[in-house]
């Protein structure tokens, strides 16, 4: 047990100062790309610290993968030099025994990332997108989304209703240029309704300046039509939610992200994206659990035996290739092309057997 707290504590002490080295790397370089972005829209250099600030936590939490592999490395390579794993080894300690610490470390610092450190992070790079929009628009109301504006639909007891607007301000509760389109359940399109501008309220939209044309079969939509100052259509959607569905599912905190996903089902989007997003950050640990054992496969070896720097340049381009693989399953899962459990799931289980058959291979022959 006194053997497996001294590891753990040296493999945290070799995380942490890899992860402070990287950060400081990771917030000068973002530092001189805001300058770059901002320095001639007139923004200070406290705000460009701040923003950089909002920014690191972000590329922090992607490159963890490749923190924990370091770190690895960094403690295995240091156990060799100080022959402490020929020791060990001679105290009848096998070197899958060695790495239970280092393990359950990787499994805690997984876990602490997806409950704590994914928050931070949704909430951090939220707060950077609202900043950076406001210091390129100078403080102006309107954010065009797209060419072809904004698209949104609503769902409820009473049919779907698509929205279409041209534009939108900056937090998405008021759209301009709106035309409103219901269907019925089973009938299909029951009315239309284009309006100057559509406040999003509790519960409604509130239309200004807005027509309204029946869409019922055998009725002349525009003889028929009525002009309303102010109207009120019922909504089921939430600023809230409009404003993160325009966002990554990186943006939503992980502890709110299931219920978004309902709520885009129910709305009609789809949230397969945000679903695979969610199994992935749920697969997090295992996958940074398949990193030690990645890079111990290679680096759990005496340095008399020679070879250390190719074994670690093998380790970490291992490391980058199973991360290669594990984003490039994460598209296909958004795509479609695979299940989402496949496209979560697979490549961390598949990281870990594959560095215990290497383990297993080195150790046993």
């Amino acid at each position: 047990m006194i053997l497996h707290i001294y590891f753990a504590r040296r493999f945290i002490w070799s995380f942490l100062i890899i992860t402070m080295i990287l950060y400081s790397l990771v917030a000068l370089v973002d530092l001189v790309d805001q300058t770059r972005k901002f320095g001639d829209l007139g923004v200070s250099f406290g705000q460009l610290v701040g923003l950089t600030l909002l920014n690191a936590p972000e590329t922090v939490n992607q490159i963890l993968p490749l923190i924990m592999i370091l770190a690895t490395i960094v403690l295995f390579v240091n156990f060799a030099r100080t022959s402490e794993l020929v020791a060990t080894r001679a105290a009848g300690r096998s070197a899958l025994s060695a790495l239970m610490a280092p393990v359950a470390v990787a499994m805690l610092i997984g876990a602490f990332a997806v409950t704590m450190l994914n928050p931070i992070v949704a909430g951090t790079s939220s707060r950077y997108s609202q900043l950076t929009e406001s210091y390129r628009s100078g403080g102006a109301s309107t954010l065009s989304i797209s060419s072809e504006g904004l698209w949104l639909r609503q769902g409820g007891e009473t049919g779907q209703t698509v929205i279409r607007a041209w534009r939108s301000n900056q937090d998405a509760s008021v759209l301009y240029d709106v035309t409103f389109l219901e269907y019925a359940p089973d009938t299909g399109p029951r009315r239309r309704v284009a309006a100057q501008s559509a406040a999003l309220e509790e519960g409604a939209w509130m239309l200004t300046n807005a027509k309204e044309w029946p869409l019922a079969p055998g009725v002349n939509a525009e003889a028929t039509a009525v002009t309303h100052e102010r109207l009120r259509i019922p909504s089921t959607l939430t600023l809230e939610r409009i404003r993160e569905s325009f966002g990554r599912p990186g943006s939503i905190s992980i502890w709110a992200l299931p219920d978004f996903i309902r709520q885009l089902d129910q709305a009609g989007f789809s949230s397969r994206q945000h679903r695979v997003w969610l199994q992935s950050e749920l697969a997090r640990p295992l996958f940074l659990m398949s990193m030690v054992l990645v890079a111990s496969a290679f680096t759990m070896r005496h340095t008399r035996f020679g070879g250390t720097g190719v074994a670690v340049l093998a380790a970490v381009l291992l490391g980058f290739g199973l991360y290669f693989i594990r984003s490039f399953a994460q598209i296909l899962g958004e795509n479609g092309q695979i299940p989402v459990y496949l496209a979560a799931w697979a490549p961390p289980v598949a990281s870990v057997m594959l560095a215990l058959g290497l383990l297993l291979h080195a150790e046993d022959g």
